[in-house]
């Protein structure tokens, strides 16, 4: 097993668990939410967003950059509503054949609401990218929130 890295956040929603949850496998919920640019990141347009929503089912989310189309895509290892999801993370052919990186989303309710925490295990190599991974899990997380707060995206 080569070495991994993580990269960890933390927040916490005024919503359900179950509403959290159901924010990442719902493909309109998805849209809204990923949709957002994330500072200090290049500007982009989402162009795709399919979900297989069931253990070994894949989800792909794409989007139209100024250097041409970035496609994110995994597989779902466990899902466990409204508790814990797991998934594998890919940008490329290489690092699916590699297959080590690895998102870990918890959820457990605490009063008014509940706390998500995002765990993206990734190979040591991306060491450097640790920062910029959490931030953009914490702006993700951040969209979620907000989305729920203005309806958007049927959240």
């Amino acid at each position: 097993m080569p070495a991994t890295v993580e990269a960890k956040t933390v927040h916490e929603f005024k919503a359900s668990a179950e509403r959290v949850f159901d924010a990442w496998l719902d493909p309109a919920k998805v849209r809204s939410w990923a949709a957002q640019p994330v500072p200090g990141m290049p500007a982009f347009d989402i162009r795709k967003v399919e979900i297989d929503a069931r253990v070994g089912g894949k989800f792909t989310f794409s989007d139209m950059r100024e250097d041409g189309e970035a496609v994110h895509w995994g597989y779902y290892l466990e899902i466990d509503r409204p508790h814990r999801l797991v998934f594998s993370w890919f940008t490329s052919e290489e690092e699916e054949e590699e297959n080590n990186s690895t998102v870990t989303l918890t959820i457990e309710p605490i009063e008014n609401g509940c706390r998500a925490t995002i765990v993206h295990r990734m190979d040591e190599r991306w060491a450097d990218y640790i920062g910029p991974t959490a931030n953009a899990w914490s702006f993700m997380l951040q969209q979620i929130e907000q989305d729920f707060e203005t309806g958007a995206g049927g959240a």
